[in-house]
Formats: structure tokens, C-alpha cells, sequence
């Protein structure tokens, strides 16, 4: 009997050693898609020491308050056991009220709001549910990391559409020029990561036209939606023709500081969020609990909370760009989100990939290549992301060693 493992990929497996090819162990549609960027670099920071400006995770938790009303459905036993497929009525009904009260948009808890383990979830199932063999999504470029792979893994084609710095607006004519018969979807990510765009109400009542007029699904990933610091955010299932053919996405984690609940949920009306479900209960079927009453209690916190949030982000925003512009970079300040995209022209390279390996060891910090979020790796060569969402100290501790360079 072998012990040595399981047979290659393209091993002769046959008995009498003829030439036999099996087909490759990974499905082809995941070619190139190995380990994450974030994982990357995050397990480089971790060697080195550096201070991680790659990932975006917050390095202090949210509302203590919160916290507790986790700790408190843990012993009171609510969400325990296996919480209801969709979420917690709780849950669906602090979202429905959290869309009514921001943006005025009514959902039915019952129907038209389903709970997910984070956005990630939500994005993978509203693909497998919405997307047959061949249909084309076009998705913004750079696009965060998992879109891909939740295109392909439905058997679909993403086709990009490049924002180019230094405005990252996205070329109107060129969507429309870009949609063919087999166009089924448009992922719209407003505020954008990583570059901070956030998309305009002309460009949004543009993208809303053309969905209307080619009859296309529009899914909207909108976690960095209480993080706009130029204007405020506009859902574009609010627009006339949208609500029927939109899914919106957002979560917790970039709100609430939380990011390790994995609290998501997907907004729509019921024939929409009845396909995602569909695909949504053989992925994790349900998660986090516990975790969903306490995030049912933060959608409801008052509006200074909204406000503090977004200010104190503002002001950390502010801290890291005028470091990164002390050290060199060219810095483009973002409308949203809590990441900056910078160019490293100015320092006489091109390779962003290089330089974020090289970084660490260069001057103690870890940021993350553009570079991996596009199709056309040359539109992202130079440009490197960092994130603010950390301690004041630990931005002025990472602005400090930047100056090194």
C-alpha cells in the first residue's frame, strides 16, 4: 500500500502503467486564486513585527455595550443553538428599521432580509444564486479579492471596469460599451475599496439607467456605508426602476469594530433574497448566534454614535495622509472607507508587489499592492493601500517609521 501521499495531479494511475491523465484535483475556475493578499501580508507583519497597515481590521473593539449584549445572550442561551435560517427575527428587524431610518427604504423582515455569516458570505451566495454558466458581471476594478472568486465560482466571466487614479471615477461610456447580451449582473462597491471612491449621485443615477434600460441585476456592496466623509451615502436600490432588480449588501464588522462576529446580512425584495437564501443555506447554513441579537441591539444606537464613528475616522484619515505625504508617497485621499490608496512613483519604483514585501523589513510597516485587486495588474503596478483603522498611537508609532524611507 502507498504511504506517500495522494497521487499527483497528472499521475499515471492505470494498472499496467499506460498513460493515463486525470483532470487537475482544483476546479480550473479557482486557477490563480491561492492564498489571499491579506493573509500575505499579515502573516509577513507578523514576522517581521511590523505594524500591520494591510489588513483592515480594527486593532480596539467596538461599543463596550455591545460586547456585553453578546455576553448576555450567551448566558441567557439565545442564539446558542442553531438561530433560524434567515436570522434572527431580531436581527431582520433592527436591519429593516436600520434601512428605513437612514435611507428610507422599507423591507419586510420576513421576507426581504436575510442574515449571513459577513458580506463574504452574502457576496459568494447571491453569486451562486444569481449567476449561470457564462453570464458576464461587470465589477469595478480594483475589486476587493473575493468578488472573483465568487464569479467564478458560479461559472460566470467578470469583466472589469478600470478606475483609474487619480479620481478612480468610473467611465461611464465605457460601462455602457461593455455590456453585451450575455450581461447578467453589475457589483457596484460604494464607498469603494481600496480606492475610496465613493460614486456620485450622477454617476449612480447614470449606472441606474443603464441597469433599467438592459434589464441587468445590480448587487451592491455597501459595508463602508456610515464610513463617507465627503456627502452621505446613497443606496442605489433607492433610485425609480432599482429596488426590483437590486441586492444590497453590507455587515457589522467595519461599523461596529467587530469584524470577527462575521455578522452580514443582504437586503432585496423577496424573489431576490429567496435566490440568495436558497444558495445561502448549503454554505454555512447558519452562524454567530449570539452575536446576532448583540448586533441588533448596535443598529440601534443613537445617531451620535454614526457620527462619532465616521468623525473619528475622519481625523485618523487625516493622520495617516499627512504621514504618507511627509514619507513621499503621492497619497489619494478617499471620500469613504477606512483605507488610502498611495502611488510609490516618487520613490523610483513601480512594483508594488515588491515594495509591500520588501516593506516590513524596510522600515517596520506592512501594507497591501493594489496591484492584487486587478485583472490588469499594469492599472495597479505602483499603488500601494494602507488603513487608518487603528490606534492614534500605533498611526503615529507607523507615520514615524514610514519617514525612514
Amino acid at each position: 500500500m502507498r504511504q506517500d501521499g495522494p497521487r499527483s495531479i497528472d499521475e499515471d494511475t492505470s494498472e499496467d502503467g499506460g498513460d493515463v491523465r486525470t483532470r487537475p484535483l482544483m476546479n480550473r475556475r479557482l486557477d490563480g486564486l491561492g492564498t489571499t493578499i491579506f493573509a500575505e501580508m499579515s502573516a509577513l507583519a507578523t514576522a517581521t513585527g511590523a505594524i500591520n497597515l494591510g489588513q483592515g481590521f480594527p486593532d480596539t473593539d467596538g461599543p463596550e455595550e455591545i460586547r456585553e449584549a453578546a455576553v448576555r445572550a450567551l448566558r441567557d442561551g439565545k442564539g446558542n443553538q442553531y438561530p433560524p435560517g434567515p436570522g434572527v427575527p431580531e436581527l431582520r428587524a433592527a436591519i429593516s428599521e436600520h434601512q428605513q431610518r437612514f435611507y428610507g427604504l422599507p423591507f419586510d423582515p420576513d421576507t426581504e432580509v436575510l442574515v449571513t455569516a459577513g458580506a463574504t458570505e452574502a457576496i459568494a451566495a447571491t453569486m451562486l444564486a444569481l449567476l449561470e454558466p457564462g453570464d458576464e458581471v461587470i465589477a469595478f476594478e480594483p475589486f476587493y479579492d473575493s468578488y472573483a472568486a465568487c464569479i467564478a465560482m458560479a461559472g460566470a466571466k467578470r469583466v472589469p471596469l478600470t478606475l483609474r487614479a487619480p479620481s478612480f471615477r468610473p467611465d461611464l461610456d465605457e460601462l455602457r460599451a461593455k455590456i453585451t447580451p450575455q450581461t447578467r449582473l453589475l457589483l457596484i462597491n460604494t464607498p469603494h475599496n481600496p480606492t475610496g471612491m465613493v460614486l456620485s449621485a450622477e454617476e449612480q443615477d447614470a449606472i441606474a439607467a443603464l441597469a433599467v434600460e438592459h434589464d441587468l441585476l445590480v448587487v451592491t456592496d455597501e459595508v463602508y456605508e456610515h464610513l463617507v466623509y465627503e456627502g452621505a451615502h446613497r443606496p442605489i436600490a433607492a433610485l425609480p426602476g432599482m429596488r426590483e432588480r437590486t441586492v444590497s449588501i453590507s455587515s457589522a464588522g467595519k461599523t461596529f469594530s467587530f469584524t470577527g462576529w462575521k455578522v452580514g446580512w443582504v437586503t432585496g425584495e423577496a424573489p431576490l433574497v429567496a435566490a440568495v437564501r436558497a444558495a445561502k443555506q448549503y454554505l454555512t447554513f447558519v452562524s454567530g448566534g449570539p452575536f446576532q441579537y448583540a448586533i441588533a441591539e448596535a443598529l440601534a444606537l443613537p445617531d451620535a454614535f454614526f457620527t462619532d464613528f465616521r468623525e473619528g475616522m475622519r481625523r485618523k484619515r487625516d493622520l495617516l495622509a499627512k504621514g504618507l505625504r511627509a514619507a513621499g508617497f503621492r497619497v489619494y485621499e478617499p471620500a469613504g472607507t477606512y483605507f488610502i490608496t498611495t502611488d510609490i512613483s516618487p520613490f523610483g519604483d513601480e512594483d508594488a508587489g515588491a515594495f509591500c514585501r520588501a516593506l516590513p523589513e524596510r522600515c517596520g510597516v506592512a501594507a497591501v499592492p493594489n496591484s492584487a485587486f486587478y485583472d490588469d495588474s499594469e492599472a495597479g503596478r505602483s499603488q500601494v493601500r494602507f488603513t487608518f483603522c487603528k490606534k492614534d498611537d500605533v498611526l503615529e508609532e507607523a507615520v514615524e517609521r514610514l519617514a525612514r524611507l
